[in-house]
């Protein structure tokens, strides 16, 4: 019997399933077991051209209909997204082994809002008029043609409506390549979209590795391209794009710091502090992973966060009683487990975790270190998992410096309870979605992305409109024109 993860086919092209199995097989691997619970095939060269060539072509139509009846659809959408949305958070769970009861808050839910977000500004997708004494200007907002989305495994259902949401809003097409490693969520998403009345070709998706990621961003046909992914992914797209000189937005790594002042609400930083590092077991790209800790409340604070972190539920990802799930695959426990023996080589102490958790499936005990500097690897590099690390600080100009030390720029957060302070410090810090007595929210309605290597662009709210839209001008002259001869 086919297990229920198992997809229709593995690519969603021109309002219908289709299968290839000429491509690769990728094994679906549920990280809570490590069982294979499904296979799709990565798409060959005919499904690629399919999939362009469709998308190429229904975006025409797509972008003559008017705002208001895009955002009709997109909105339909999200309706049903939430209506479905138990058994998309069980889709999720079963594709990234997140806990469900994180999935039934966090993925479809967030989907299903940018659809909404989007669909409503739509209509509101204007041009403006400029005058020039008797002559005037009138400006255009155009969609950009055929857009190319390329999906991270930590969000499979969320990406899809991030980038697909306002793709689609402005009138553009979109061909979606979700990670290999989490292939099915996306799907379920293209299936929606047709279902609330979207037309055929305008939202496809089509499995693959990087060859197919490829073939997908140096196509001469596709305007725009949208990653989310690694900084060295990032690097390779960006110059792929650039040679075409097409449109992109790059949502990439971070390494950033959550700075927590003396005087902040103990319990309100360590509960910032376990959401900037052990939500989705630690998989999200924009976590507060250094932890600067001012001295005065250095041991309460641990204390404390090791008091808490006892309290994660480490279990079956189905069980809603589960608050702590696996590493979505072997890969990725493993870089994780290597980063953790560095840490503990290179003189960090060791708070709690630091290892394996004793179960199948890829789970990693949320692991915190102490007295962790600067220079160690764990507070340098991007290890996209459930490893804290704690930094000890004295003064204000100190740790802002210290924080802004980084290659990266995705996230910065401050709890303090002094309010001039707060936004004196994340004034000076170097990132582009930051935090005040919080951390890790990313409702649709705000600017999410980073700045230095932490990529280019913002997705959500307005700004995304930017990034999928490009603006004509045109001068009308209402006299004679005066030329020299």
């Amino acid at each position: 019997m086919t297990h229920p993860a198992q997809p229709k086919a593995s690519h969603f092209i021109n309002g219908e399933y289709v299968e290839d199995t000429a491509g690769t097989p990728i094994p679906v691997i549920y990280a809570a077991t490590g069982e294979q619970i499904a296979t799709v095939y990565a798409a060959t060269p005919a499904i690629v051209e399919r999939a362009l060539s469709t998308a190429k072509e229904a975006q025409k139509a797509w972008a003559k209909m008017t705002g208001t009846e895009r955002g009709r659809i997109l909105r339909r959408a999200a309706d049903i997204m939430r209506e479905r949305n138990h058994e998309l958070s069980v889709l999720e769970t079963y594709d990234t082994g997140k806990p469900l009861q994180e999935t039934l808050v966090a993925d479809a839910t967030s989907g299903a809002d940018a659809l909404e977000y989007f669909g409503g500004l739509a209509a509101s997708l204007t041009g403006e008029h400029i005058p020039m004494g008797e002559d005037w200007v009138y400006t255009v907002r155009e969609a950009l043609g055929l857009c190319v989305g390329i999906g991270a495994w930590n969000y499979p259902t969320q990406i899809a409506c991030w980038k697909g949401a306002p793709a689609l809003a402005c009138g553009n097409s979109m061909v979606f390549k979700p990670s290999e490693t989490t292939p099915l969520c996306a799907l379920k998403v293209a299936e929606i979209l047709i279902e609330a009345g979207a037309p055929a070709g305008i939202y496809n998706v089509v499995q693959g590795m990087g060859e197919v990621g490829s073939a997908l961003v140096t196509d001469p046909r596709v305007d725009k391209v949208s990653l989310t992914g690694s900084v060295p992914t990032g690097k390779k797209v960006y110059a792929a794009a650039a040679e075409g000189m097409k449109h992109v937005t790059m949502e990439l790594g971070g390494k950033s710091p959550l700075i927590i002042f003396d005087d902040a609400d103990i319990d309100n930083a360590v509960g910032g502090a376990i959401n900037g590092n052990f939500y989705s077991s630690g998989q999200v790209c924009s976590n507060g992973t250094r932890v600067f800790v001012q001295k005065g409340i250095k041991e309460k604070f641990l204390a404390r966060l090791a008091e808490r972190t006892g309290n994660a539920i480490i279990g079956d990802p189905m069980d809603e009683a589960t608050s702590f799930g696996p590493m979505v695959s072997e890969n990725q426990m493993n870089i994780v487990l290597g980063y953790i023996e560095k840490g503990k080589e290179e003189g960090a102490r060791l708070i709690c975790g630091g290892k394996r958790a004793d179960k199948d499936g890829f789970f990693v005990e949320p692991t915190v270190f102490a007295d962790v500097t600067d220079d160690m690897t764990i507070a340098r590099e991007e290890i996209f998992g459930p490893v804290m690390s704690v930094l000890d600080f004295d003064t204000e100009e100190e740790v802002i410096a210290r924080a802004n030390d980084t290659e990266f720029g995705l996230s910065a957060g401050v709890f303090t309870n002094d309010f001039s302070r707060a936004h004196r410090v994340i004034g000076q810090l170097e990132a582009g979605s930051c935090f005040i007595n919080s951390y890790n929210d990313a409702p649709v309605e705000a600017p999410f992305g980073g700045v230095k290597a932490s990529g280019v662009g913002r997705e959500n709210s307005k700004e995304a409109i930017k990034h999928f839209s490009q603006v004509k001008s045109v001068y009308v002259r209402m006299g004679d024109v005066e030329a020299a001869f």
